[in-house]
């Protein structure tokens, strides 16, 4: 299933989900997972290295280096509830680019600066800084209810 295919359900749990977790290899293939904000428009996934304190300059990020040795990702969105009949997630599966500038960056910083108050306290600039676009490619979802 494209991005473009998805259905509105879908569409709808992903722009409503308050956070995901990013998978990311390096080139020897040892996996990565952190937890993100992310933005999503319908087609693609935007997520910001942004001010909260890091171990590294946000270029040297592990997440970072990984993405520039090997660009295919896998982003999880759940929900879990104890009441069990609720859970569900939702796997994006494809490639991602950084971003650092231009339309499209300035763009993705609009869409994290609409969806998180966090990043307006925090000055999410649209002049600098990086961020990661996700292109869906394949789409795996369940739910307990299905």
């Amino acid at each position: 299933m494209t991005a473009a295919g998805l259905s509105p359900e879908v569409s709808d749990f992903l722009r409503a989900a308050r956070v995901g977790r990013l998978g990311t290899a390096d080139a020897s293939g040892q996996p990565l997972v952190v937890p993100i904000c992310y933005a999503f428009d319908g087609r693609h996934c935007y997520s910001a290295i942004d001010a909260k304190p890091k171990r590294e300059a946000p270029g040297r990020l592990k997440r970072v280096r990984n993405i520039r040795e090997n660009s295919r990702v896998s982003l999880l969105v759940d929900h879990y509830e104890e009441e069990w009949r609720r859970l569900r997630y939702v796997v994006l599966q494809g490639r991602a680019d950084l971003l650092s500038e231009g339309t499209e960056f300035t763009y993705a910083v609009d869409l994290l600066l609409e969806k998180y108050t966090q990043y307006r306290a925090m000055r999410l600039d649209r002049g600098a800084g990086l961020v990661i676009k996700i292109t869906p490619e394949r789409v795996i979802q369940w739910s307990f209810a299905a």
